[in-house]
Order: C-alpha cells, then sequence, then structure tokens
C-alpha cells in the first residue's frame, strides 16, 4: 500500500498542475506578455518544473507557450486541425498504435525556430518533425 502512495505521488509530481495566476513568478507573466501581448484569458499550468500559459479558441488552448521559471521562452505549440498535420502522421498512428484516434494536433515552434508537429492520442502526444518523421512519444 505504501509504495502505491509512493507511486501515484511520483506520477502526479510528472503531470501537468493547473496554477493560479498569483503563483505564477511575475517574470514569467512578464515574459509572455512582451512575446505575445495579444495572449488574453491565460490560464497557467506547472509542467516538468517550467510554466505553461495558455489561451485563446473555445477551450481556451489554441496557444500553448512554455517558459523556463526565469522566463527564457522556450516553445510555443499552436492548435490546428487534423488535417493539416503533415501527410505521413496519420499512417504512421495508425501502423504503430492500433486502433488509435488522433484526437488534437498542433504545430511546435521552438526558441531556435525550429518547427515540429505534436499529435495527441489517448496516452500521450507524439511528436514529428517538420517533414512528419516520428520524434518521440511525449
Amino acid at each position: 500500500m505504501f509504495l502505491m502512495g509512493i507511486a501515484l505521488i511520483a506520477a502526479s509530481s510528472v503531470m501537468a498542475q493547473d496554477l493560479k495566476n498569483k503563483d505564477v513568478p511575475q517574470v514569467v507573466k512578464t515574459a509572455l506578455m512582451s512575446k505575445y501581448p495579444q495572449a488574453a484569458k491565460v490560464g497557467w499550468e506547472k509542467e516538468k518544473g517550467n510554466y505553461e500559459a495558455n489561451w485563446g479558441g473555445k477551450s481556451g488552448e489554441d496557444n500553448s507557450v512554455m517558459f523556463t521559471p526565469a522566463g527564457k521562452f522556450i516553445e510555443i505549440v499552436k492548435a490546428i486541425p487534423i488535417s493539416s498535420l503533415p501527410a505521413t502522421v496519420a499512417p504512421y498512428v495508425a501502423a504503430h498504435y492500433k486502433g488509435a484516434k488522433i484526437k488534437e494536433a498542433g504545430k511546435v515552434t521552438d526558441a531556435a525556430g525550429k518547427t515540429m508537429y505534436e499529435a495527441e492520442i489517448k496516452g500521450g502526444d507524439l511528436i514529428f518533425d517538420e517533414k512528419g518523421n516520428f520524434i518521440k512519444k511525449d
């Protein structure tokens, strides 16, 4: 029973944690407003020690931007239609994740300007390069 409790705590520390605006460092909020002044009705999460700002669209998550605790930009994920993923993504998912359906898709741009794509399936996010080649499961 004790080990199950430890495992549950460890698993929850990896998952995103919703935050109130007051719990986000000012340097992170300033970095967001400096880089994305159009961001409104921002929701915050803490994920893997970093801060994620979400805003826009019906779900409030058309844009997801990640910053370090020091306010350094890591990446932005912009929601895109699943049909806008590179043509190789859907066949890859069908071949390697039997029965899985892509629920959401995003175009990822990191701090260096590198573009990747994200396909969300049950159990995680699949990351592909700009040509649609599989990179990793997140």
